[in-house]
């Protein structure tokens, strides 16, 4: 039976918690969203999809490894819309990072192309998703709270690690196990 696997970084605790506040001072504006659990709450660098169990080894192999120069150094701001606030399908935070996030994205993508897992055919857009809409109609209301919230910081993050997860679907929402580790920041010599 395959398994869901995708590649992100984690948040800490404490941006988990005022991403919650975030999330509950925008749902009573946004009715029709399925709301994200902050506990659940990842950056995507590369979704692999369903592969094999036998394929996980060489899925790790291939993100071992992937080096940075330097720690991803990020700050949390701001409410955005997917596609755009006219027709708002995805709800999510923004995020503005050092350019070796991309990189880090760009060298997954590659790395992982090896063993027939296509690349991402968009750009990759670092951020958070707060919140998914069925029925974007429902959001004028959510639309003018977020642009009253401006920009505002949530916080910052230095990450030096990125993960594999795996997905696991439940009827309650989706259950994401981190299965291995991968350093990625090089030792200085």
């Amino acid at each position: 039976m395959s398994v869901r696997l995708f590649v992100a970084l984690a948040l800490r605790d404490d941006l988990r918690q005022r991403l919650g506040e975030l999330i509950s001072r925008l749902k009573p504006a946004g009715r029709g969203a399925r709301w994200a659990r902050p506990e659940a709450m990842h950056i995507t660098l590369k979704f692999i999809g369903h592969v094999e169990p036998e394929k996980r080894a060489e899925v790790r192999a291939a993100l071992e490894p992937i080096r940075s120069p330097q720690a991803v150094e990020m700050r949390f701001r701001g409410v955005g819309f997917f596609p755009d606030e006219r027709r708002p399908r995805v709800v999510w935070c923004g995020i503005e990072a050092t350019q070796n996030l991309s990189v880090l994205a760009s060298q997954i993508d590659r790395a992982l192309e090896v063993l027939g897992i296509a690349r991402e055919s968009r750009d990759f857009v670092p951020h958070l998703t707060l919140a998914r809409f069925r029925a974007p109609e429902k959001a004028p209301e959510l639309v003018r709270l977020a642009n009253d919230l401006g920009s505002g910081e949530l916080g910052s993050a230095r990450e030096t690690e990125f993960y594999l997860f795996e997905s696991v679907l439940h009827p309650s929402g989706a259950e994401y196990r981190k299965l291995d580790t991968f350093p990625f920041v090089e030792e200085a010599s």
